[in-house]
This record gives structure tokens, sequence and C-alpha cells, in this order.
């Protein structure tokens, strides 16, 4: 049987990968040692499979806030990798795991940003996550774009990262508080849904069954819903004005208890919201909801 041959990256397919400029892995191996470990003299550098494994330990281990000769020594001494989970939990204050995430996502470094989400959401919950880490690293995002017209990329990645984060945080409740679920849409041709899916894993958390309908909820649909499941409440969310309409709430068939109804998200800052229910962030909308169900 032929020897298998281990794959040997170049300078710039391991920069791609993990995220850095090519100059910077010259002076990592320069600076710390950290350069292919098989390199001969007057030939182009080449890395095997446990080069990449300690370059990638080290770009995460200085994302997270290691210095960088700390990180470079841990790389070098370390014989097998760092669980990504051992990593995260060095972040001591809630702005360094905005920065953190910021930089994996620059670096498209999936697992690195889905490990530290989910010890974030272990830690401090759906709520805590989303005001204190998910919103603010949108919010960089959104300002890096605004700024330089960059990053749409990143965002891309990181809503979609999100959406699956927090589906997968919605599981069957055995016994719910609530009888008949609430109803959770992103109305008109509303395609920004990762709230809704926010709000429906907050909601699990507390022990409340939801319906997600999604983005680009039609009038048609949320009324359908209403006659079949008669909901104890529902939440409207709208990220664009042009999406946000008195008509989802005003035009809902009739029934009784009537719902509450809650609007969430800018779209609705054009609109007289007196009939309804103004929601100011997650939290605020899980309130709402868990008042309307008697909770």
């Amino acid at each position: 049987m032929a020897e298998k041959v281990e794959e040997k990256l170049t300078v710039a397919a391991v920069a791609r990968r993990i995220g850095v400029a090519p100059a910077t892995l010259r002076t990592w191996d320069r600076r710390y040692g950290l350069g292919p470990s098989e390199h001969v003299e007057g030939e182009h550098r080449r890395y095997c499979p446990k080069d990449l494994a300690k370059l990638t330990m080290m770009r995460r281990l200085i994302v997270a806030g290691v210095a960088p000769a700390e990180a470079a020594e841990q790389a070098r001494n370390c014989k097998s990798a760092v669980k990504i989970e051992t990593i995260v939990k060095v972040f001591e204050v809630r702005e360094e795991v905005v920065d953190a995430l910021y930089k994996a996502l620059e670096a498209f470094d999936r697992e690195f940003v889905e490990k530290t989400l989910a010890h974030e959401i272990e830690t401090y919950g759906v709520e805590g996550a989303w005001s204190d880490v998910i919103v603010p690293t949108l919010f960089m995002i959104g300002e890096e774009w605004e700024n330089n017209q960059k990053g749409i990329e990143v965002e891309h990645l990181f809503s979609e990262i999100l959406k699956r984060t927090m589906h997968n945080r919605v599981v069957e409740l055995k016994k719910p508080l609530n009888n008949r679920p609430v109803l959770l849409a992103a109305v008109g041709e509303e395609l920004h849904s990762l709230p809704v899916y926010a709000l429906a894993a907050a909601l699990c958390e507390r022990n409340i069954e939801t319906y997600v309908l999604g983005a680009r909820t039609p009038l048609s649909a949320l009324s359908a819903m209403v006659t079949r499941c008669a909901p104890p409440a529902i939440f409207l969310w709208a990220q664009l004005p042009k999406n946000a309409e008195n008509k989802y709430w005003r035009e809902l068939p009739a029934i009784r208890p009537a719902p509450r109804i809650v609007v969430g998200g800018p779209g609705w800052d054009s609109v007289k919201c007196d009939e309804v229910i103004r929601a100011e962030g997650l939290e605020h909308a899980c309130q709402e909801i868990s008042q309307a169900i008697g909770a």
C-alpha cells in the first residue's frame, strides 16, 4: 500500500485559511519560530497539517486577547490542539467577546464563532448573549459597511450562523406554559428575520412555545394561522419601513380572547402603534409575551 503523502500548503494558502496576511505568517516565523517544521533552506515555505494546527491555535489565542508571545509559546508547546471551549472562557469582559467574534468573522473562522456563541448563550442565556454580544457585533459589521462598503460577506456568514444557532436552541417543550403557541413573523417582504429566531429561542428558555413563520410573511398567511391556532400573542418584526403597515394587526381575523400584538424593529418608527405594544428590544418582547400568557 502506498504511503499517504501529507498535503503541504504555501504561505498564501495558509494565510487564506486562518485569516491573516502572508506577512504576518513570516513575522510569526521570524519572531516566534512558528514556521514550517520541515522547511529546507533555499526552497519555498510549505506548511504541513501540524503546522497549520499550531498557527490556527496561535491566531485564535490572539483573537481571544492573549498576548502574541504567550500565544506563540502555547502553540509551540502544545502537543494537541487546545479546545476552543477552553479559549473562549478566558474573556474577562463582554467587549472582548464582541471584538473576538468580529475578528473571527473577518477570518471566516466559523468554528470559533459557533463555539463562542454557544458559550455565551449557555452562560448568559439567549437574552443576555443577544443584547451584550450579538447586537454589538452586528452593529460593528454594519458600521464597516456604512463607512467602507465592506463586509457584506461577513454579515452573511454571521447571519447564517446565528439563524442556525437560534434554531437549534428551540427544542420541543414537554409542558409549555402556553396551551396555544405564540406566532412570530417578519411581515411583508421583510428578509431580515434574525430577531424572530432569537425571540423564539429566548421564549423557549422561558418555556413558552412558538410558531415561527419566518421571513416574508404575508397578511394572508398570518390571518390563516390566527384563525387556525388562536394564538395568545403575536410578534411582528419589520426592519425596513416599507414592510411596516398597520394592516398586519388591523385586518387580522377577530378571535376571542384577542391576542396581544407586539411589534418590533426600526421599521415601525414611522407608524402609529397606539393600538399595539412596541417592543424596545428582545427582553421587552419576552416580557410582554410572557404577560400575555399569564406567566
